[in-house]
């Protein structure tokens, strides 16, 4: 085993037992929400998008009206639009339209195109450490605009980390996530406790690994998984413990020290 990843654990999981000297919450800064073209759709159709986990949809003449392209290949997401039939009055001659049902249309994520960069793909992200270490694994590191109720993603089927913050705590966290699944298998769908668990202990050690102040970050992931172990009946530090084996593979697996994979 790591000894470097061993000792930052036990110290984390020390911090996680004596909670009384962890800091408050520190606010993580985000990007403003995008005005997205789909925001306008009916809340149906938005949701049949954010069910796929990406988050800006459009059809493909609003993608060229941006000058970007569907690339070759890419499966569409459909949509229902309203099919508004035009009748003639036979008494008046008049043009009446009505509803006469629904069609789907075709449309696509941004992570399905490329072309010209929309204004939000223009933050900056910084290099992140390990960012070297989640191209190696095939995952692309992007940045989309965020809200106050996520900062960012992993899509195990777009191979995309999307971010909405430049704290390496949020990147850590999502490239956890990407190492949890290429060592244990597909992901869980959705917020599965111990898989958030397990990926906010990973960020927070990341974090001391590669040098962070640990006492800037320690407030956030603390409130983060003590949210989830609540939902499996636990305390923060019982969840940690139930968690603590698997992450440490995990973090072994990103520090490409892979004899840990056969360790229990």
């Amino acid at each position: 085993m790591n000894s470097k990843v061993k000792s930052v654990l036990d110290s984390i999981l020390d911090q996680f037992k004596n909670s009384d000297s962890i800091p408050q919450m520190i606010a993580l800064a985000t990007f403003p929400t995008a005005d997205f073209p789909m925001h306008k759709w009916s809340l149906l159709n938005q949701l049949v998008c954010y069910f796929t986990g990406l988050t800006d949809f459009r059809g493909y003449k609003q993608w060229l009206e941006v000058k970007r392209f569907v690339k070759k290949g890419e499966k569409s997401t459909h949509i229902l639009v309203p099919w508004i039939k035009k009748d003639k009055d036979e008494q008046t001659n008049e043009e009446k339209s009505h509803l006469a049902g629904f069609i789907t249309a075709c449309v696509f994520a941004v992570e399905q195109t490329e072309g010209d960069p929309l204004e939000y793909q223009q933050i900056q992200l910084p290099e992140f450490p390990l960012m070297d270490r989640a191209i190696e694994l095939g995952v692309n590191v992007a940045a989309i605009p965020g809200n106050y109720d996520h900062f960012g993603f992993y899509s195990p089927t777009k191979k995309v980390i999307a971010l909405a913050s430049p704290e390496e705590a949020i990147f850590f966290h999502e490239l956890t996530h990407l190492a949890d699944e290429k060592i244990n298998g597909k992901l869980e769908k959705g917020q599965n406790p111990l898989q958030e668990i397990t990926a906010e202990l990973g960020a927070l050690a990341l974090c001391n690994i590669v040098g962070l102040d640990g006492s800037k970050h320690l407030g956030n992931h603390y409130r983060y998984i003590e949210s989830y172990a609540k939902e499996i009946d636990m305390s923060p530090y019982s969840a940690v413990l139930k968690v603590i084996s698997n992450t440490e593979k995990i973090l072994n697996f990103l520090l490409k020290e892979e004899k840990c994979l056969i360790e229990q």
